[in-house]
């Protein structure tokens, strides 16, 4: 019994961790770009710090310390053709979901993230991993009605800042389509931290080649950089515990717990924006169309938990079917 109740606890502050840190990390990056005390206005920058920093840290944890294992498994063709793919898209998605905290509040960026399922469903019909249903679109529907009401409401809409975060979003569902296509289809199964060690220098990279073009003379024209190095580093931390997060959570519940968690998260960043940033001002709308569209993600995880579970249990089936026939004696015809 203390034995359950001591995992039960661990559970619940795990998942407390992930929803803390999720929203704090957001909460902290909206603060470092937009912060006129701190003064680094540069997205790019950022995500590129963060990348290198997980980089370097993921490397120092597996192989020189040796704490966490990497999954084996991969290639030099895997790599290009599946993480290199996944990496550029993850350095999409981060960039252009940063860049979007310069121009609209962190409420109704996510509010704008909302529309994440209907992104990752239409991308999934079109290369055949989804089936359009009456279902499926009655849910795509629900969600994309939500969104539009809490746009609606929204008092100080910046276009700018719109098109970057659907931008950010197309990124995020595109990088979730290769991991269907390129790792899960080729049997390679990567928890958080293999997935980190292999990706982040692969973004790193990808985010190199424009922060070269785009942000460093930015920076160079600003004189010597002389950006808080502490509150930096301070930031690449928050990053990689909330990956660490992710891996804690997943590893002690399930994917349900980690869907539930990242819907009240959401809640909890847009409710706390509005007492966090000047920036933020709430309507009524704005608040009815969200809880319209977290409606609808609610339906559509519950949809995929189902179909995965279906999946799960026929594959069981399956291979329990094989090993019966493989173990039935051989009779004479």
């Amino acid at each position: 019994m203390a034995d359950l109740k001591h995992d039960g606890f661990l559970t619940y502050a795990y998942i407390l961790l992930y929803i803390a840190l999720s929203s704090g990390q957001i909460f902290f990056n909206k603060w470092v770009l937009s912060s006129k005390e701190i003064n680094f206005p540069y997205p790019l920058g950022l995500t590129l710090l963060h990348m290198v920093f997980s980089s370097v840290l993921c490397f120092v944890l597996t192989k020189i310390l040796k704490v966490m294992k990497v999954e084996e498994g991969m290639t030099p063709e895997i790599y290009a053709t599946s993480v290199v793919p996944i990496g550029a898209m993850f350095a999409m998605t981060l960039w252009l979901g940063n860049t979007a905290y310069l121009y609209i509040s962190v409420a109704f960026a996510q509010m704008l993230k909302a529309i994440m399922p209907v992104a990752v469903f239409v991308l999934g019909v079109a290369v055949g991993l989804e089936v359009m249903s009456c279902k499926m679109l009655l849910i795509m529907s629900v969600i994309s009605f939500g969104v539009l009401v809490a746009s609606y409401g929204e008092i100080n809409i910046n276009w700018i800042g719109v098109v970057y975060q659907m931008g950010g979003v197309v990124g995020e569902a595109l990088r979730l389509i290769f991991m269907e296509i390129f790792v899960k289809r080729k049997g390679l199964k990567l928890n958080p931290i293999s997935v980190m060690y292999y990706v982040s220098p692969c973004s790193a990279i990808c985010l190199f080649l424009p922060w070269i073009f785009l942000e460093k003379s930015k920076m160079d024209e600003h004189g010597p950089w002389n950006f808080p190095p502490v509150l930096l580093i301070l930031n690449c931390l928050c990053t990689f515990a909330l990956n660490l997060s992710v891996f804690l959570v997943i590893t002690h519940t399930s994917a349900l717990t980690i869907r539930v968690a990242g819907v009240v998260k959401d809640w909890v960043v847009v409710l706390l924006s509005a007492l966090l940033f000047a920036d933020t001002k709430l309507t009524i709308i704005n608040l009815f169309g969200y809880a319209i569209a977290i409606a609808g993600v609610a339906a559509y995880n519950n949809s995929k938990l189902k179909k995965e579970a279906t999946r799960d249990t026929a594959d069981d089936s399956d291979h329990e079917s094989v090993q019966s026939e493989q173990s039935q004696p051989l009779t004479s015809r």
